[in-house]
């Protein structure tokens, strides 16, 4: 089995010191689940929250995003994080459409906790991945099909390849790591910034690894990580 690792660069810690990362290790992934019960639960949830607000933009999670991506130079109009993309969709539209269990799962739960969730099928990726500034020749691969290079110091995850999969940190993955039906182990990767981040991240954490208990098998690895100990490796 190869081994793996996850981080984020120095620079991103010293940047956003408020950075909580959550990271866990899932196996035994497949497409044949059912999570209709949980996901109707996590939208019961994150519809209630989006009825004691304005809109999803007043929550404090997303807030957070806010202000990091225009410290980016990115319009938060333009460039949302992903918990928010999927926010202001599910409040236009009532629901989402179904995916993967596990991506379906993760959505569900993105909306519940306003926190951006990201799922990458490690079979794709390249020893490792690091959250970090882009140096200008990384290869992203769209959903269109379309190769796309970052620009120089955009935030990546990138792996030991030169692979990006994900773009402006959390706004948008790749196509390339993508759960898909043959998918079987993934990185789950969640990140707040917001002052309550610590404890909900973990909440958020506790919550994902019993709905994989339930659905496929506990998580192989699950650790919040910190700037002391920004690396999980597995």
């Amino acid at each position: 089995m190869h081994s793996f690792f996850f981080s984020h660069s120095p620079e991103i810690w010293q940047r956003h010191p408020e950075l909580v990362p959550g990271v866990l290790l899932a196996q035994g992934i497949h497409g044949n689940a059912s999570v209709q019960a949980q996901v109707a639960h996590y939208h019961g949830v994150a519809r209630a929250r989006l009825e004691t607000v304005g809109s999803e933009a007043d929550l404090p999670e997303i807030q957070a995003w806010r202000r990091t991506f225009a410290r980016m130079g990115l319009k938060p109009t333009q460039y949302r994080c992903a918990s928010e993309s999927l926010l202001r969709r599910f409040r236009k539209e009532g629901a989402l459409p179904p995916i993967h269990p596990l991506v379906d799962l993760c959505n569900a739960l993105s909306l519940a906790f306003a926190i951006p969730i990201a799922v990458f099928d490690l079979s794709q990726v390249a020893e490792g991945l690091q959250v970090r500034c882009a140096e200008g020749t990384e290869s992203y691969l769209a959903f269109s099909g379309e190769t796309e290079t970052p620009d120089r110091g955009e935030v990546v995850f990138a792996d030991a390849a030169g692979c990006a999969h994900a773009r402006r940190w959390t706004h948008r993955q790749s196509a390339r790591s993508a759960v898909r039906d043959e998918t079987s182990r993934v990185l789950i990767v969640v990140e707040a910034l917001h002052a309550d981040a610590a404890n909900d991240v973990q909440q958020l954490l506790d919550a994902m690894s019993r709905a994989l208990a339930e659905t496929w098998a506990p998580p192989a690895a699950c650790a919040l990580l910190r700037k002391d100990a920004p690396r999980l490796a597995f």
